[in-house]
Order: C-alpha cells, then sequence, then structure tokens
C-alpha cells in the first residue's frame, strides 16, 4: 500500500467537525509526553503547553491533538506518564468533558489505536481517589473541518503515513527507537529513521504531504516533521510544529475561518520579570485564499 492509499485511509472513518465564522480550532501535534527523565523533551515545555491551553481554555477554542501526544515509543507505561504530568492531563480532561478535545494518534502513540487504549485513560492517577479523565474517549486517525460554506475543507491527520517505515513497520521502528535510537541520543546521536531529525527524510515527507494536497485539492494539516508551515494556495500543506522545540512550542489556531501559525515562549518584561508570550508567526491566511 503506497502512501497515497494510507492517507485515503486516514480520512476514510474520519468525525466531521463544523469549520465556520465562529468555529474556534486549536491545532497542536507532537507534544511527546513521557516520563519525566532525562528523554523526556517534553518536560522543557510543559508551563508553555499548560499556559497555552489554559489561554485556548478562556478563549473557547476545542483542542485537536494530532498524534504523537505521549510518547510510547521510549515509554513502556502510560500510568506513568499520566503521574508526571498529572496537571496537564488534567487541563486536558476539562477540555474533554466540554466536548472540546479530540485526539489523533501518530507513529509514536499508535497503541492508541487499539480497543483497550481507552482504558488506559480511565482513572487520573494522580489523586487519592481516581477520577475518569476521559470516559469514552476513542482516538481517530484524521478528522476533517468541514466548511459550512462549502469552500475548502480542512483534513488533519499526523502525517506518519508517507513513511513505510513509521507506519506499516512501526512495531519495527518502535523497537529501534526503544532499545537503539532511544539509549543512543542520551550520548549525542540523532535518529536517521525519524522524520523531525533527519532533514532529508523531512524534506522527503513534506514533498509527499504537499504533493497529496495538491492532487487532492484539500487543506491538509499535519505535525510529525516537527516543522511549522502555513500553505500556500499552489501548496496547501500546513505543519503545526510541536512541542519540543528548545525555545517553545508552536501551534495552529483555526478561527474566523483562518489559519494562524503561532509561537508560546518564555520572555521577559522591562522590570525583568518573566512571562509567557504568544507570537504570530505568519500572517492569517483565511481558507478562501486556497481557491
Amino acid at each position: 500500500m503506497n502512501y497515497r492509499r494510507r492517507l485515503h485511509r486516514a480520512f476514510r472513518d474520519a468525525p466531521c467537525l463544523p469549520l465556520s465564522e465562529h468555529s474556534r480550532y486549536l491545532l497542536i501535534s507532537d507534544c511527546h509526553r513521557g516520563n519525566g527523565s532525562s528523554n523526556d523533551n517534553f518536560l522543557k515545555n510543559q508551563h508553555l503547553y499548560a499556559a497555552a491551553l489554559e489561554y485556548y481554555e478562556r478563549r473557547g477554542f476545542t483542542y485537536i491533538e494530532l498524534g504523537d501526544g505521549d510518547e510510547l515509543w521510549e515509554n513502556r507505561s502510560m500510568r506513568q506518564i499520566i503521574e508526571v504530568h498529572s496537571h496537564i492531563f488534567r487541563i486536558l480532561a476539562r477540555f474533554y468533558r466540554d466536548g472540546r478535545f479530540y485526539s489523533l494518534y501518530g507513529n509514536h502513540d499508535i497503541v492508541k489505536k487499539s480497543p483497550q487504549a481507552a482504558s488506559w485513560f480511565a482513572e487520573d492517577c494522580s489523586g487519592a481517589a481516581p477520577e475518569p479523565l476521559f470516559p469514552g474517549i476513542t482516538f481517530y486517525s484524521g478528522l476533517i473541518l468541514r466548511d459550512d460554506e462549502q469552500v475548502k475543507d480542512i483534513y488533519v491527520t499526523h502525517g506518519h503515513q508517507t513513511d513505510f517505515l513509521n507506519s506499516t513497520l512501526w512495531r519495527c521502528s518502535r523497537f529501534l527507537v526503544r532499545y537503539l535510537w532511544g539509549p543512543a541520543e542520551r550520548l549525542g546521536f540523532l535518529d536517521p529513521t525519524s522524520a523531525a531529525k533527519n532533514n532529508k527524510r523531512k524534506r522527503r515527507t513534506e514533498e509527499k504531504l504537499t504533493q497529496w494536497a495538491v492532487e487532492e485539492g484539500r487543506i491538509l494539516v499535519t505535525g510529525h516533521t516537527h516543522r511549522p508551515m502555513i500553505g500556500t494556495r499552489d501548496a496547501p500543506y500546513c505543519n503545526t510544529g510541536s512541542c519540543v522545540h528548545p525555545q517553545g512550542i508552536t501551534c495552529i489556531e483555526v478561527c474566523r475561518r483562518c489559519l494562524t501559525l503561532v509561537k508560546w515562549s518564555l520572555s521577559t518584561r522591562p522590570d525583568q520579570s518573566l512571562f509567557v508570550a504568544r507570537e504570530v508567526l505568519a500572517k492569517p491566511v483565511c481558507i478562501d485564499a486556497y481557491l
């Protein structure tokens, strides 16, 4: 099965959410929440992420996580990840209770597609009296924001489908990451199989995703490569970036039928106090511009 068929399959049974002038969606990918060890790449940005989520929660955004939310290749225990990042999962649980949280799976958390995966999120492991976190949650391979004006829909998925090793042969990749490249990363070596760490694989992945978006005439938003971007009319492919950048996290806001690339980082005021800053990285692009 080639990558085009894998991408089509990702959207075959995808739920559709309404996209209108009043819609507010937050698209974030590649959090890679870990177990709190030195290999937990999310750890350094967890407070930025929490501040961003609270900002979007107050403003009525619906949060869509595009995959690799949890690092389940390097780590075996989802319970341990929830315990370490319990404050994060409590915020996510509030979104979910309000009907404003949708979760897709990527290659690093592809095990979430199994029927028993929902049971991992049944309880909050952080308290003496466990309470449900995400009761009845379903993890999706793709999701469609359906434009109510029938101008242009937005197709959302993780993006690993272009890579045979990270999709079809994901068990082999997980083994290599868990027992070879994970330990090697601690010594300073980069995983050559990763689209996020290997520039050649990154470009190849982005070219395939762009080609699919052009051929299908669709706006496609993914994560996976960790390189944030907003597409153009000739190349309608966008990427949210990730939450493991050295100096912040990136995301895409979908508001008033426009896509805006945003960065959250730590900044200073003139009085030398620290604050979490929201920075618009690219001018908002309305979906009409993709016609």
